[in-house]
């Protein structure tokens, strides 16, 4: 819609709308990444951010939006000369999902490079961003090289392009915002860090505060303009606070006994590297701005950890986001302590957000809406860790009763790198073999539509024959488009990783499934770091079922994986079948993105009539559609009848015992060894 929905309108999501406001006053924090649950208003936020932000002078005819009071030097369209220029709305540039490189940094012509010695750029989003806000919804699903090229570009303020020896620099100063939805899959920590400040969001449990959004969604849709109109005077008020805190933030002053206590912080939570200091500096410093004061006080350090160290403490995607407080307490009064520092702060930081009028929030209900669904927000079956089986192991009576308590998962290993054989064309990923658009050049083939990644040997040599033909003159090769080359590279994609894990009493009274859990977790942490797509299929008593369909988000697998109960038969052809189910409703969703079967199981089928051939069926059915497979062997004792072996010859893949699975295992290491000396 042409009429934003009012920033100040919105209810609750007092962190958020804070987030959102420090970096408008300084974008130099570094953008927020807002984390929560489907329809929380995240994208709704940061548009209606964009109407708060003050107008921005431009140099007339710039493309990259250079300051007519310091125009960039080295701008592709100057060199501009310093005076007056016109006023415009800073600009909201929302980079969509499937975007390419070239749409996001710019292009070069490079047929008018090479024919013509132009030096041709076409901006990209980057450069329309520049003085202005770029929004990224759903970052997570973003590639991670151009969610690197957008970060180094905030980070640096500036964007280059770089196309065989012809570069291009230009200014991209942006306030970056970044929102995503966890259950779809997580950012890699090393993502995550780059982003200055995240906020966890999720909706209210409050009848009244629910009410009130209710009631002003309809109030916007019915008339956007007319609810614009009355919330035109709190919107003025709060676009003065931010100039006015804009103008205050230089002559902020950050006192040591302040930097002492983020430094102190900072290493009470073991956060790597430097950032975190610096950006808690800055957005203590701007919370101290927004506040109308002139001296970081310990209340806004406090407050800036609280935004800037949750993201940075998660390690692995099974790590629960969130930063206990009563830690962070007590390592900003050790700090105190230490430093002798007897400042109470007795008026407060008073960098709240301000009061607003009309809704049920502004009494205080904003911070319930806020903070307080965090901890609740979780599957009612799938946070409670379980326990590890007091009972004698037994298997059930035959009959498929008995259900055992889940046992907790083992600890998680490395893995071996289990592979697709073959070369594919999927989603960019670190798991096996394809032509991507990023990796080491193996060839060329002539352009289909516009040209990226130029060939350059294999153009001069396409063009070599026609010289003379073409009336070459002096020293210069004369190149016309039906020479120009593309380079076609071959890189890592990922998979789409589908466990069929065996939770029958056959697996459990070995008490095995501690250690089975902790293989499968292994598991889904190398596909999360190989950024894989990732399905859970389990089997016991008399059917199967799709446990978590495919996704990325590989904590949500981990959770169902926890709380996964065990006991019955083993319906081993059920799973298997269910399996190519979820593989064939997958195939027609993504056809370029390969699947990879893991099945997790001894081998054993019970139940029915003549279940292991029904098993072997089923396998074969795989097989027959190409289906790469790895057989996790889990039989153990002293007598094993190597079904899970014979499966694995059925499903035309590899079988690996547990011992083997470890990247770092004897066993599996003098198998590779053999293997490699059959192949010479």
């Amino acid at each position: 819609m042409s009429t934003p929905y009012p920033f100040t309108a919105l209810v609750g999501q007092d962190d958020l709308r804070l987030g959102l406001l420090l970096n408008a006053v300084s974008p130099a924090v570094g953008g927020v990444l807002v984390r929560g649950e489907k329809g929380t208003a995240k994208s709704t936020a940061v548009r209606a951010l964009a109407a708060l932000m003050p107008e921005v002078a431009v140099v007339a005819g710039c493309r990259f939006s250079c300051d007519p009071g310091a125009p960039d030097p080295a701008c592709p369209d100057g060199p501009h000369e310093a005076g007056t220029g016109v006023s415009r709305a800073a600009r909201t540039v929302e980079l969509p999902v499937g975007a390419s490189e070239d749409r996001l940094v710019g292009a070069l012509d490079i047929e008018r490079a090479l024919s013509e010695g132009v030096k041709a750029f076409e901006p990209g989003l980057l450069a329309d961003a520049h003085r202005g806000i770029l929004y990224v919804d759903e970052v997570n699903l973003l590639h991670d090289h151009l969610v690197d090229l957008l970060l180094d570009a905030a980070a640096m303020g500036a964007s280059y392009v770089e196309r065989e020896g012809v570069s291009v620099r230009h200014a991209a100063r942006f306030l970056l915002v970044g929102t995503m939805n966890p259950e779809e899959g997580e950012l890699r920590p090393q993502l995550l860090d780059r982003f200055g400040l995240t906020v966890e969001v999720a909706a209210s449990r409050e009848t009244d505060l629910r009410v009130e959004v209710v009631r002003r969604r309809l109030a916007y849709d019915d008339d956007p303009a007319g609810f614009a109109a009355r919330w035109a005077d709190e919107e003025a008020a709060l676009r003065e606070r931010i100039v006015s805190a804009r103008a205050l933030l230089p002559r902020v002053v950050l006192g040591d006994s302040v930097l002492r206590q983020i430094a102190a912080t900072c290493a009470a939570f073991e956060v790597d590297g430097m950032r975190a200091d610096i950006v808690m500096a800055r957005t203590a410093t701007a919370l101290a701005a927004w506040a109308g004061r002139e001296e970081v006080v310990s209340d806004d350090v406090r407050q800036a950890a609280l935004l800037a160290l949750p993201h940075r403490r998660r390690r692995n995607p099974f790590d629960a986001p969130g930063l206990d407080e009563d830690k962070l307490d007590e390592a900003l009064q050790d700090a105190a302590d230490e430093q002798g520092d007897d400042d109470p702060d007795p008026d407060g930081p008073g960098g709240g957000v301000p009061p607003q009028g009309g809704g049920p929030e502004s009494d205080g209900g904003g911070s319930d809406a806020g903070g307080s669904d965090d901890g609740g927000t979780d599957d009612g079956g799938a946070d409670a860790p379980g326990r590890e089986d007091t009972g004698s192991g037994d298997a059930p009576a035959p009959g498929g009763g008995g259900e055992q308590q889940p046992v907790r998962a083992g600890e998680p290993f490395r893995t071996k790198v289990l592979s697709v054989p073959g070369l594919g064309e999927g989603a960019a990923g670190r798991r096996s073999r394809a032509r991507t658009e990023h990796g080491r050049t193996t060839g060329s083939r002539r352009p289909e539509g516009a040209l990226t990644k130029l060939h350059l040997a294999a153009t001069v040599q396409a063009a070599a024959p026609h010289q003379r033909a073409r009336g070459r003159s002096g020293r210069g090769l004369v190149v016309r488009r039906d020479d120009l080359r593309q380079a076609t590279r071959e890189g890592r994609e990922g998979n789409l990783v589908l466990f069929v894990v065996d939770a029958s009493g056959s697996m459990a009274a070995r008490q095995r499934m501690s250690a089975v859990k902790g293989a499968v977790m292994s598991l889904l942490l190398d596909a999360y770091q190989r950024r894989d797509k990732v399905g859970l299929v389990t089997f016991r008593g008399k059917d199967a079922e799709v446990a978590l369909p495919p996704t990325s988000s590989v904590d949500a697998a981990a959770a169902r994986l926890e709380s996964l109960p065990t006991g019955g038969r083993t319906p081993l052809a059920a799973g298997l079948l269910k399996a190519h189910d979820v593989l064939r409703v997958e195939r027609l969703r993504d056809p370029s993105r390969r699947p990879l079967l893991v099945v997790v199981t001894d081998g054993r089928a019970t139940g029915g009539v003549d279940p292991v051939a029904l098993a072997g069926r089923a396998g074969r059915l795989h097989a027959s559609e190409g289906t790469a497979s790895v057989v996790v062997d889990c039989e153990s004792g002293f007598v094993r009848l190597g079904l899970a072996a014979q499966l694995a010859r059925d499903l035309g893949g590899s079988a690996v015992t547990l011992d083997e699975l470890r990247a770092d295992s004897i066993a599996g290491l003098v198998k590779d060894i053999t293997a490699a000396g059959r192949a010479a």
